[in-house]
């Protein structure tokens, strides 16, 4: 058999990586605690008695003790690749990777799975084997750091054997990313499923799950046949659906008032636009009742005017329709002023100088190419809609939706996990309909027109009768959205809305009040622990999912491989699943060994880096698209690895891409409530979930106070990274410039 050089090249990188993970695989196996520390990592209490401690102790010390022997089998699969280290060329090397990686993450999540905090987890082990008498807790530090050893041990196997030309890095990457996303997606889904499934002792019973599907209360139609209301389904539906279409008219405005009326302060436009998105996302709802609650500024005035008894109107389908409308409006504003910016100007002189009028060419040429930028809109106003809490339960009143009642099945008085599962497959149902449905509407037209050649041209302006609806709707709206946000400012500082307006700093001073003793600065305020874990949270958070969205796009737009399609489908489904669902599942998922995360605030890091992965993931496509993949030819001919190149040459032209998952991520980590609001916990309580609790008790001054703090804080961080974005704006006179506007 002729062994060539870049065979011996290949072989010697992987037994550099072996040797690496097998180091790695020794310190988690002898060295770090097996189990979870219940204190934390960095509180070093697990010190005290380490490593003998059996709560504390490495793997190999509880074994020596007599302890957890199950665990014993570990080592074979860790040290079997030694045995073929000088052998790195050889078939025998990769299989005997592939198999200690295989066997060995079998094995670890067998004992995992099959041995929990009461001993055995099934009765027919308890039968076959006798009653075990030990338990055991979740995975901890050492258990991750060998599950790791293994899995690349397999990738490594699989790379020796040819697989995507060998390269290491490429398909650890790949089988990195399966990995994380099978756990902490994938999983967490097979658990809400596997929950609806079972009764109330555990009994797995379909006729259980298709009672619990056909409540009436999830899809009675007595609003259509009797004088009561439809069930949670329909009303959840119904509202998403005009959100959806309300949420899409209005970003199309905003979008073409933007870019095709002449509009001077378009600047203006777009930094009123970022305001709900760094709002939390139920302090508009409180605005609305500021305005038009019982009593309101408006609701008062209209009944003094009109001489007319205040009502409780607000409350229900048209405030939270308001709220929302007000909230996610933003998005696809964002969404839609690309699309249309991405029209060629060129193709719409094309028709102009065939003698089409404005309105002609506005109606077959620049709408059908914004086609996709639509479908998209709504398809995130409906998913977001569909997904939030926070407005629902401050105005819904009778209006019940499918995210409040989830909530209210796991945090009632009925405590019905179950009944929540079911709940959460039906607002998984809907969420994932409407993103097959966009995907067919699309079908695989062609939406491109830019190709890389010049094009000189601008935009031409719109008709008239196009122009002034756009403006008057526009106008309305701005002047609504600032009175709003003028509401949240000047609620803060009224000592009783609607009871006593007298000015006061009483609600700041409860929140974040600063003292002085003999330790030096005191953070005496109420509200000043949920600040500071919101923001080492969101900070923790936002450069992972940064990593993990950034090495994905490279994958997808760099790489070849079997399964890719089915790789972009797994890493963009947490797109299609809202807060809500990702709260339920990782509660049934991660409460119980042997991932047991609930009550820590790694589950809270890991939520946000899995519900934002998306936006890094499409951040880093659409700069890495613009980047020519001769720069990566370039590395790899003068002989740099893949991931040498992806180090020097990929990354430092991402920058802004990674500023702008950054600055995303840490947004929504900082606002978020529907998948928070069942995952925190008293040691991590976050900012959302503590002005939740003010709202509950009534204390919406409070809560304005600490939104206005949360939306000032966000606004600085943003301005901070805008300016370190347009400061290392990456200058690509040879990239391609071509734009789908799908």
């Amino acid at each position: 058999m002729l062994v060539t050089s870049a065979d011996v090249q290949s072989g010697t990188r992987a037994g550099r990586v072996v040797m690496l993970w097998l180091l790695i695989g020794f310190a988690g196996y002898f060295l770090a605690p097996w189990y979870i520390l219940e204190d934390g990592f960095f509180s070093f209490e697990w010190l005290d008695g380490y490593p003998f401690d059996t709560d504390y102790a490495p793997a190999a010390f509880l074994i020596s003790q007599g302890e957890k022997i199950w665990l014993a089998p570990l080592i074979l699969p860790l040290l079997l690749p030694l045995f073929v280290l000088k052998r790195q060329s050889s078939r025998l090397f990769s299989t005997l990777l592939i198999v200690a990686g295989a066997s060995g993450l079998f094995y670890l999540f067998a004992q995992g799975f099959s041995i929990g905090i009461r001993g055995f987890n099934a009765q027919w082990m308890a039968t076959l084997f006798g009653d075990l008498g030990d338990r055991q807790f979740g995975f901890g530090y050492g258990a991750v750091l060998l599950s790791a050893t293994f899995l690349f041990y397999l990738t490594t196997g699989i790379a020796s054997r040819g697989y995507i030309n060998g390269d290491i890095f490429v398909v650890g990457a790949i089988g990195f990313i399966i990995a994380i996303v099978a756990i902490f997606i994938f999983f967490p889904i097979a658990q809400m499923l596997s929950s609806a499934l079972r009764d109330n002792d555990g009994v797995y019973s379909v006729s259980v799950f298709i009672s619990k599907f056909s409540e009436n209360k999830i899809w009675g139609l007595g609003c259509l046949t009797e004088n009561r209301g439809c069930g949670v389904a329909w009303n959840s539906l119904f509202l998403a659906v005009i959100v959806g279409a309300a949420t899409t008219l209005l970003g199309l405005v905003f979008a073409l008032v933007a870019t095709r009326s002449g509009f001077r302060y378009g600047n203006w436009l777009r930094a009123l636009t970022v305001l709900p998105i760094i709002t939390p996302p139920f302090v508009i709802g409180l605005a609305i009742i500021l305005l038009f609650g019982l009593s309101g500024s408006v609701t008062q005035w209209v009944a003094g005017v009109l001489d007319l008894q205040p009502t409780r109107w607000v409350y229900g389908l048209p405030g939270i329709m308001i709220a929302q409308m007000l909230s996610f409006t933003p998005i696809a504003f964002l969404v839609l002023i690309g699309v249309v910016e991405g029209v060629s100007p060129s193709m719409e002189e094309a028709s102009q100088t065939l003698r089409a009028s404005r309105w002609y060419t506005f109606k077959t040429v620049t709408f059908p190419l914004i086609r996709p930028g639509l479908a998209n809109a709504f398809l995130l106003g409906f998913i977001e809609s569909m997904a939030d809490f926070g407005n629902p339960l401050v105005l819904g009143g009778n209006y019940d939706v499918l995210s409040t009642e989830i909530f209210f099945a796991i945090v009632g008085a009925q405590n019905d996990q179950g009944r929540a599962a079911v709940l959460a497959i039906v607002l998984l149902m809907f969420t994932l309909t409407a993103f097959y449905a966009q995907r067919r509407w699309l079908g695989r037209k062609s939406y491109i027109t830019k190709t890389g050649k010049g094009d000189g041209g601008s935009h031409t302006l719109m008709p008239k009768r196009i122009l002034w609806p756009c403006y008057t709707i526009a106008t309305v709206w701005v002047v609504f959205t600032v009175t709003v946000y003028s509401m949240i400012i000047y609620g803060g500082f009224v000592e009783t809305w609607g009871l006593n307006h007298t000015l006061t700093f009483k609600h700041y001073i409860t929140t974040f009040a600063v003292g002085y003793n003999e330790f030096g600065i005191h953070f005496k305020g109420a509200a000043w622990d949920s600040f500071f874990t919101t923001l080492k949270i969101a900070a923790a958070a936002a450069p992972l999912t940064a990593m993990v969205g950034l090495i994905t796009a490279y994958l997808l737009v760099r790489q070849q491989f079997h399964g890719k399609n089915w790789f972009e489908f797994g890493t963009m489904l947490s797109f299609a699943i809202p807060g809500t669902v990702v709260g339920v599942s990782y509660i049934l998922a991660f409460n119980v060994p042997p991932l047991e995360l609930t009550g820590t605030g790694i589950i809270l890091i890991i939520s946000f880096v899995f519900r934002n992965m998306p936006v890094g993931v499409r951040a880093g496509i659409a700069s890495m698209s613009q980047l020519d993949k001769s720069l990566d030819e370039a590395s790899l001919t003068l002989g740099a690895s893949t991931w040498r190149t992806f180090r020097k040459v990929i990354l430092p032209l991402m920058r802004p891409a990674i500023l702008a998952a950054l600055v995303f991520s840490f947004v929504r980590a900082m606002t978020a409530i529907s998948a928070v609001i069942f995952l925190v916990s008293a040691e991590y309580n976050m900012a959302t979930s503590y002005i939740i609790g003010r709202v509950e008790n009534n204390d919406y001054g409070i809560a304005i106070a600490y939104s206005t703090v949360l939306i000032f804080t966000m606004l600085t961080a943003i301005v901070l990274f805008q300016l370190l974005v347009g400061r290392n704006q990456t200058s690509r006179p040879f990239a391609q410039s071509r734009t789908n506007v799908g």
